[in-house]
């Protein structure tokens, strides 16, 4: 679960009045694949043309509950393909958590979508192609009323670590 999570570039972009538009930047090229999930809310099924696509996964959080508007630029005009999930990811269970996804938004190499997020839920946005060939660099603008923060993505021995901390302080009290 929450394995292979790739962290992209961070950059405000734009700020009017209180809502904020940010950038993350990122690549699928060489990254791990999957089968991913057909468009949809919440997709219902897996692809049949995307059974090996590279993808790349940004964990992230809002600071402000409310609707966030989703959209993927595929950089140097790949087919790119994304889909938004709550709580946890796993690439081997592509339909588990999964609220959303889009393709061609509004056309090839574009995608999005809007979503109403809550505060302090981890979700992961995953960029990845239409089909098995179809990777490269892209860049993902997130805009809503909160800021997006990036989550680092706890591996098993960071997990354990974290759980004999919280035993180490309730020890110390």
């Amino acid at each position: 679960m929450n394995r292979d999570i790739a962290f992209g570039t961070f950059a405000v972009l734009l700020t009017a009045g209180s809502a904020m538009a940010q950038v993350f930047a990122g690549s699928t090229t060489g990254d791990p694949v999957w089968t991913r999930p057909v468009a949809g809310t919440p997709p219902v099924g897996l692809s049949g043309v995307g059974t090996a696509t590279p993808y790349d996964v940004l964990a992230f959080t809002v600071d402000i509950t409310g609707s966030y508007t989703f959209q993927n630029t595929a950089v140097a005009a790949w087919d790119n393909y994304t889909f938004l999930y709550q709580n946890s990811f796993d690439s081997t269970l592509p339909l588990a958590n999964v609220l959303t996804g889009n393709d061609d938004n509004p056309g090839i190499g574009l995608s999005g979508f809007a979503s109403n997020l809550t505060a302090g839920t981890t979700y992961f946005f995953v960029t990845t192609g239409f089909g098995n060939s179809d990777s490269g660099d892209y860049s993902l603008s997130i805009s809503g009323q909160g800021i997006a923060t990036i989550v680092p993505a706890p591996g098993a021995a960071a997990l354990l670590g974290l759980g004999g901390l919280a035993l180490t302080r309730r020890r110390r009290r």
